[in-house]
């Protein structure tokens, strides 16, 4: 399976609402803070992609909510490859409640390469490695 490891962390007070619960439009930072810490296990770091010109805006996000995390709860967020067809590409989360056990979130989000100017690009032609390694990432999903 994918060996990129799982992005941990603990829920922080500013994140709490007035129901002693991390608010929801929390959920969607940890899963960029997810993402970005994937593209880099896969060598893909965005200081380096946006320093060729390379950024991949979110084109769609769903969040489906379980079970709350609360302030000082320890969480995970797995962070997986669902399709890339060299320009766009979908990712699936899950968010682990570590201090309960219990499943918190499962999420999509949609992407796609761009330059800087917004236009798509092709991975393969602009930075195969990267290519390379979210093909290989699709492959290693599929063991």
């Amino acid at each position: 399976m994918n060996d990129y490891k799982p992005y941990r962390r603990k829920a922080y007070y500013y994140e709490t609402d007035r129901m002693d619960i991390v608010h929801h439009s929390n959920y969607v930072r940890w899963l960029e803070e997810a993402r970005v810490d994937m593209m880099e296990q896969l060598g893909c770091p965005f200081d380096f992609t946006e320093k060729q010109g390379i950024v991949s805006p979110v084109l769609s996000v769903s969040c489906e909510y379980k079970y709350p995390v609360r302030f000082g709860d320890e969480f995970e967020v797995s962070c997986h490859l669902l399709s890339f067809n060299g320009c766009k590409f979908e990712l699936e989360y899950e968010v682990t409640n570590l201090t309960t056990g219990q499943l918190s979130l499962i999420a999509k989000t949609t992407h796609c390469f761009t330059g800087t100017d917004l236009r798509p690009i092709r991975m393969q032609k602009k930075f195969p490695e990267l290519y390379d390694n979210l093909l290989k990432a699709l492959e290693d999903k599929g063991e």
